[in-house]
């Protein structure tokens, strides 16, 4: 999806994971968490994106005719408020450590959902055709897919540095004094 996401869940990336020191570790662990804000926050933006487009064609379903941009945006909260879209339910939402996001990876990710439909072009989305909206739509779902496989694949090494950080806890091998001491 973006280079450094390519280089973190390549599985070499975490070979020698229990050779490094704790310190290494950990900033594996920051950086990669940094990274999931990045695909989080900007996988939000492509699903509101995702629900303007869908209430549009919705609208124009229920009668109301193109162009019309005063009704699309007065219909927006309502389009926006209708209800997470996360899949499997609150369970499946990580809290963060950090929530601070990677600004290049943000960026290179916004690009993306750019090419597809730009936040500036969401105003004028009422003037589009209908078959140009589904394209978007389909577009948009493509992107959001490819998006959310990156955050499992980014979650899996998450959960393998998370449990070397664990085992050295457990085993003594770590202890909260050097954390302390760092």
């Amino acid at each position: 999806m973006t280079p450094e996401l390519d280089v973190v869940t390549n599985p070499s990336f975490l070979t020698d994971l229990a050779a490094r020191d704790m310190d290494e570790v950990r900033a594996v662990r920051t950086r990669c968490q940094s990274l999931e804000n990045s695909l989080s926050y900007v996988r939000r933006l492509i699903q509101g994106r995702v629900d303007i487009v869908g209430g549009e064609l919705q609208r124009r379903r229920d009668g109301g005719e193109t162009g019309d941009t005063a009704e699309l945006i007065g219909r927006l909260p309502d389009i926006l408020s209708e209800g997470s879209r996360t899949q499997g339910g609150p369970g499946s939402v990580r809290p963060p450590h950090s929530l601070s996001p990677d600004p290049e990876v943000t960026a290179q990710l916004e690009r993306m959902l750019d090419d597809v439909i730009a936040a500036d072009a969401l105003g004028a989305i009422s003037e589009l055709g209908d078959d140009d909206l589904r394209a978007g739509l389909d577009k948009l779902s493509e992107l959001e897919d490819r998006v959310s496989r990156s955050r499992r694949s980014l979650h899996t090494v998450i959960d393998t540095v998370q449990a070397e950080v664990t085992r050295r806890y457990t085993s003594g091998e770590a202890t909260i004094d050097g954390l302390l001491s760092s």
